[in-house]
C-alpha cells in the first residue's frame, strides 16, 4: 500500500525523527537519514542541510522491513 505525505509529515518526521546515518561526501551539500515515526509507522527521510533554515528532502519512504532490522535503524546484510 503507498502512503502519501503531507507537508505536515515531513516537517513533523525532520524536527522530531533522529539521524541514523550521515552521508557527508553527498553533492552539493552533505545529507543524513532520518528515521521517524508517523502514526506509529516508521518513515525514513534523506535530507540535506543548505543552511541553519533551510532543508531539502531528497527523499522520504516507509523502509521496506526486509532490508532494514526491527528498529528500522541497521541496514540488514545484503
Amino acid at each position: 500500500m503507498q502512503w502519501a505525505f503531507t507537508v505536515a509529515d515531513v516537517r513533523a518526521a525532520v524536527t522530531t525523527g533522529e539521524a541514523i546515518e550521515s552521508y557527508p561526501a553527498d553533492t552539493p551539500y552533505p545529507s543524513r537519514l532520518v528515521l521517524a515515526w508517523l502514526n506509529r509507522r516508521p518513515i525514513h527521510v534523506v535530507a540535506a542541510d543548505m543552511s541553519a533554515e533551510e532543508i531539502i528532502i531528497v527523499t522520504m519512504y516507509e523502509p521496506d522491513p526486509a532490508l532494514w532490522d526491527a528498529t528500522f535503524r541497521i541496514r540488514r546484510p545484503r
